[in-house]
């Protein structure tokens, strides 16, 4: 009876987002793109750029109102945002 709760409890906690100010706080300057990848997943959106020998970008991660956004810099977080986006209205 006990592994049937841990079983379920492990499950229902891998069900859960992983867009949220708790994995937010984990995102660090200097981490890499594929170390943000392994705490929050795939990015909803992606753009970069690349100059000279700079190369930038942004990715976006969105789960119902929460949105994180990071920007990278030669594969390196510069910046983070997070925002809760107001419900549209129906």
């Amino acid at each position: 009876m006990r592994l049937l709760i841990l079983c379920s409890a492990l499950i229902a906690a891998a069900c859960g987002s992983k867009i949220s100010a708790e994995n937010f706080a984990r995102i660090q300057n200097g981490m890499t793109q594929k170390e943000v990848v392994a705490v929050l997943g795939e990015p909803t959106e992606t753009s970069s750029v690349s100059i000279g020998g700079l190369s930038g970008g942004m990715a976006t991660w969105k789960d119902g109102s929460t949105v994180i956004s990071v920007q990278f810099v030669n594969d390196k977080v510069q910046a983070k945002q997070l925002s809760r986006e107001a419900p549209q209205p129906k």
